[in-house]
């Protein structure tokens, strides 16, 4: 079944989680970092805000056992970004917009593994379109941070900034305890 893609998601597959994850399933879920998780039968996904976190949570994972990538293929975790999609190849798994309720205007990235031809998306419980990354987004890239954002300090988790450009305050929610830039 399709699953949400926002921000940068990483997704790994189920049965790599039972076999390799302390705990399987349940150890899996009750240490996922945030509250971005959602899944189908065949893959799970976690999503992140900051290249940082995605890196130390894929670490993590090798940690444990899973296979990021070999041959410039992706083998049990695949990082996929919702506007620029798969970071590396994957055969597993396929990126695609799907439309909510079939309105254009509230268009999502998601993913489903290859073959799977359900239709009904999941989404993080909690999860609204309407105060989503893919309602409202922005996006600076790497290397730009101290061009476009002032690091102001932490609230709840997240990294305060503020956008030089619009003089407004952007929230980061973060998984690490790194400051980016």
């Amino acid at each position: 079944m399709p699953l949400l893609v926002e921000g940068i998601s990483v997704i790994i597959k189920r049965d790599a989680i039972d076999k390799k994850y302390p705990g399987g399933w349940d150890g899996f879920v009750e240490d996922v970092p945030n509250k971005t998780l959602c899944e189908d039968d065949y893959i799970a996904r976690v999503g992140f805000m900051t290249p940082l976190d995605v890196g130390e949570y894929i670490t993590q994972l090798e940690g444990y056992g899973f296979q990021h990538m070999e041959n410039g293929y992706a083998i049990d975790i695949v990082v996929v970004d919702q506007i620029r999609g798969l970071c590396v190849k994957c055969n597993w798994l396929e990126i695609f917009y799907f439309s909510i309720d079939n309105d254009q205007k509230k268009r999502v990235t998601a993913c489903q593994t290859v073959g799977d031809d359900t239709k009904d998306l999941y989404t993080p419980d909690d999860w609204f379109f309407e105060s989503s990354l893919s309602n409202q987004y922005g996006f600076v890239p790497s290397g730009q941070e101290d061009k476009n954002l002032k690091y102001v300090g932490n609230e709840n988790g997240c990294d305060v900034y503020l956008n030089l450009m619009t003089c407004e305050k952007c929230y980061i929610g973060r998984t690490g305890d790194k400051k980016i830039s």
